[in-house]
């Protein structure tokens, strides 16, 4: 399990028996402790890592202050949620207790308990599998310039908002630490992953998001769009479902009722994700420099909406 995001400033945990790897905007990866004869361990090596989700909140490709608070275990907690919906696809999770003697023990540390996944590491694919099943974001920007998004051509007359004909998908490419992710083709992903993985991670995604589409619609919830990522089990060579899951972070989700019924794109778009936070820093910030400090009711609407899509789908 790996990341491409860019580092952060956060401050590693003293976790016993488990020792910090990598940062990313919003996540901290631990692997198991090494031995003073095994300090080369890293990612790359380690069978097993702790994928512990922070409160930090992401925008733009900036960590921003302050964070959400309780985000890191509602995502973790919509993510094992999915997981557990998305069968047969194999997924990364390993149990997180085992049994020694009598006594059940649990391998997840106290300290990150609800906002931690224990995982076994893969070799991740450098491709982020992105669904679109509305017309929204960038695709509508992009659609407006030429009636297409990433490459593939959609019909005319279509607003902000609008459901696509049927799901695209529309992949890019994890760019080196620091960098910006890039919208690529099939044809790329081809190049870079092979045309049997290609495909498959294709078909894999999409599939992905049909089962995933039909649960959220019986919560009244839609799922405009959402990225999954994938990674080859070390062992077998299986193609997994890694990293986060279909969540608030990952996802644009919607109101049901209110896309039917709204008659502006905004009303329309009554979202179960960050997009409170994007659309406040969009009015309130030019893109240069350090990002504003986000204002209480900003930060206390994004809580509040993240635990409504969780009690909504957890409890349809």
């Amino acid at each position: 399990m790996t990341e491409s995001d860019q580092p952060t400033a956060s401050v590693a945990l003293d976790l016993p028996g488990w020792r910090h790897a990598y940062s990313g905007k919003v996540r901290d990866l631990y692997i198991p402790q090494a031995s003073t004869t095994d300090a080369a361990a890293d990612l790359t090596t380690a069978s097993r890592v702790l994928v512990v989700a922070s409160d930090r909140v992401s925008a733009f490709d900036h960590v921003l202050e302050p964070g959400i608070p309780g985000k890191g275990e509602l995502l973790t907690t919509l993510s094992l949620w999915w997981f557990d919906r998305l069968n047969p696809v194999p997924n990364h999770l390993v149990a997180d207790h085992e049994l020694v003697d009598d006594t059940v023990r649990e391998l997840t540390p106290a300290a990150v308990a609800g906002r931690a996944m224990l995982c076994t590491t893969l070799d991740m694919f450098p491709v982020e599998c992105v669904v679109r099943g509305y017309l929204t974001g960038s695709g509508w920007k992009e659609y407006q310039a030429s009636q297409s998004v990433c490459g593939i051509a959609l019909p005319a007359g279509l607003t902000n908002g609008d459901r696509l004909p049927e799901p695209i998908y529309t992949p890019a490419w994890k760019a080196p630490m620091g960098e910006h992710d890039e919208n690529i083709s099939f044809a790329r992903t081809v190049e870079l992953v092979g045309e049997g993985v290609a495909a498959e991670l294709r078909d894999l995604s999409l599939a992905l998001f049909a089962t995933a589409s039909t649960i959220a619609e019986t919560a009244g919830v839609i799922l405009a769009d959402t990225k999954f990522e994938f990674g080859a089990n070390r062992v077998t060579g299986v193609t997994t479902l890694a990293d986060e899951v279909l969540t608030s972070d990952s996802s644009r989700y919607w109101d049901e009722e209110a896309w039917r019924t709204g008659t502006t794109p905004e009303a329309r778009m009554a979202s179960f994700d960050k997009q409170i936070v994007r659309d406040w820093l969009a009015a309130h910030w030019d893109g240069v420099g350090t990002p504003p400090v986000l204002p209480a009711e900003i930060v206390e609407q994004t809580a509040a909406r993240y635990r409504e899509l969780l009690e909504r789908l957890t409890r349809a």
